[in-house]
């Protein structure tokens, strides 16, 4: 069982710089903005790619994202409004909504599609690709789907209400952990005049994105639609809202390893993904 602890941050991390995600379309034209793009790869490692999705107007997203191939890493989906369904070449299907996570590993590859099962109203969510180690990249398909009542769950003592995608936050552990990343995923709401506090260590990579409204991190304030990366020093993380605030915390172990990316297969070396391209065009990639 879990038992819930509030966490103590004497040396809190600061902000090192504030990034504005790209619009970009991708999938079959779905708008969407790109908060962790490729440069930032390395700087962010585990993490290769961010996207937020948001829209109620059906042109942005109805196409969706039809049939196509990932090899080498995970993606991550978390719904926070709307409808989409999953199929892949493993034969698992599943319909994500709201506040639920659609977690793949695509490992030595896999075909997917996502389609929004709706013609009207608001889709709104995020995925988040989060690299395998070098010994994991060829590791067979896995694939779970969780609803919201699924996730791991808590409100602290100031307000906040938690969700424990992946790592532990306060003694409460996620849906989902994985040893050689050490991914932690939090969605937090913070109510007007709370406080947040989460211990991280201070080599593992970390991220702050609000998606709505504001927050102060040691004095300096991250707003809305913004990601803060934050320095690689102290001992874990302090948040302030001022006013209400929904906010994703994402961490993760860097992994140090080589990253070889060519569009949805990435790997360690040049040769891996030749030989990637060779199995796509062969139909043994999956």
């Amino acid at each position: 069982m879990n038992e819930k602890h509030t966490p103590s941050v004497s040396n809190p991390r600061s902000v090192e710089h504030i990034i504005t995600g790209q619009p970009t379309s991708d999938g079959a034209g779905v708008k969407l903005t790109r908060v962790i793009t490729q440069n930032l790869q390395r700087r962010l490692d585990p993490f290769l790619m961010l996207d937020n999705f948001g829209s109620d107007n059906p042109n942005d997203y109805i196409a969706g994202f039809p049939n196509h191939p990932h090899r080498g890493f995970e993606t991550i989906t978390y719904m926070i409004a709307g409808r989409m369904l999953h199929e892949d070449s493993k034969g698992n299907r599943g319909l994500l909504e709201n506040g639920g996570v659609q977690w793949m590993t695509a490992g030595r590859g896999v075909f997917h599609s996502e389609i929004p099962q709706q013609e009207e109203g608001v889709m709104e969510g995020f995925q988040l690709w989060l690299n395998l180690p070098a010994k994991d990249k060829m590791c067979a398909p896995w694939y779970r789907d969780f609803t919201n009542a699924d996730l791991p769950q808590f409100t602290t003592p100031e307000g906040v209400a938690v969700t424990v995608i992946a790592g532990n936050s306060h003694g409460v552990e996620g849906a989902v952990s994985r040893e050689g990343t050490e991914p932690l995923y939090l969605d937090l709401h913070l109510p007007a005049g709370s406080q947040f506090v989460q211990n991280l260590p201070a080599q593992h990579n970390a991220v702050v994105f609000v998606y709505r409204g504001e927050v102060k991190m040691s004095g300096q304030t991250i707003g809305d639609k913004r990601m803060a990366i934050l320095k690689n020093e102290g001992d874990g993380v302090v948040l302030e809202a001022t006013a209400g605030a929904k906010v994703l915390l994402i961490a993760g172990k860097p992994l140090n390893e080589p990253i070889a990316q060519y569009g949805p297969f990435v790997m360690n070396t040049e040769q891996e993904i030749r030989q990637a391209l060779q199995d796509f065009r062969e139909g043994t990639l999956a």
